[in-house]
């Protein structure tokens, strides 16, 4: 049996009593864990309806639920990748327990590959219109988010129903409806594209600390902030944070509609404190 070193043991012991705490703070991802933060969204979003939109259609009846779930787990994957890279994905618990991807004003990048040229190419030839594929506010470029992302996968993984409802439905209906809403402050607001919890960590205030830490900021910069939640009984939990219901929009591809309802956020006064704390008035 080995001997064990008391003032090493010690040491350790230290250092796990203070990780309960340190996981109790929001702390921004990059894309070393885009795939923790993913796997906690795919828990999150396991049975939600929009989610399951372009899984469950009848040209995918005789897939299995295995592969129905491993598909699911893919497109948050890229998705998280893809915020990681060009947006700013938040996490809080011990075990990624609750996860925000925020779109935010892109940052200039250029990468003049004859690669993306390519790819930008045949992705029209198949149909696919770069300004559906692409975030409000990006340009050309942003084609090598979609490499790096995994996002081009999407194309050759999803059904023929489920391009259709993903490439001309989904994403020109979240587009344009942002674009209406906002006007032109369309890219001068805060997105939260996806919150989610872990169904063994809701209840514990985590999605409350995700909300709070970008919204402080965006209060700070003086921006609004805008959501599609596609759950009716959430609602109520964003208005505690100050989002307002501005209209709903409705997926109509499947059996039956599926609502989505479009929520922003203005920003708060902020005031300094006596303490030299900046908060809410």
């Amino acid at each position: 049996m080995a001997q064990t070193n008391n003032s090493s043991t010690l040491t350790l012991e230290k250092k796990r009593s203070l990780s309960p705490e340190s996981t109790e703070e929001v702390r921004v991802l990059g894309i070393a864990e885009y795939e923790q933060a993913a796997q906690c969204l795919a828990e999150a979003f396991a049975v939600d309806e929009v989610a399951r939109y372009f899984i469950d259609m009848e040209d995918m009846a005789t897939y299995s639920e295995e592969y129905k779930w491993k598909l699911h787990c893919d497109i948050l994957r890229y998705v998280t990748a893809a915020h990681c890279y060009k947006g700013i994905v938040t996490t809080i618990g011990p075990d990624y327990d609750a996860v925000a991807l925020w779109y935010v004003i892109p940052v200039p990048f250029t990468f003049p590959s004859q690669l993306l040229l390519r790819f930008r190419d045949s992705m029209r030839i198949r149909g696919i219109d770069e300004r559906y594929r692409m975030p409000p506010g990006k340009n050309m470029d942003d084609l090598w988010t979609i490499l790096r992302s995994g996002m081009w996968r999407l194309w050759y993984k999803l059904s023929s129903e489920g391009k259709t409802r993903f490439y001309n439905e989904f994403l020109p209906l979240l587009h344009h409806t942002k674009h209406d809403i906002m006007g032109p402050r369309d890219d001068d607001s805060y997105y939260l594209v996806y919150l989610g919890s872990k169904p063994s960590a809701r209840g514990k205030g985590y999605a409350k600390k995700l909300i709070e830490h970008m919204t402080a900021r965006a209060d700070l910069e003086n921006r609004a902030t805008y959501l599609e939640s596609s759950a009716h009984s959430n609602m109520t939990y964003y208005e505690k944070y100050d989002f307002e219901q501005k209209i709903d929009i409705q997926l109509v591809r499947g059996p039956k509609p599926i609502k989505l309802h479009i929520m922003v956020r203005e920003p708060q006064p902020v005031a300094e404190s006596s303490n030299g704390r900046l908060g809410r008035v």
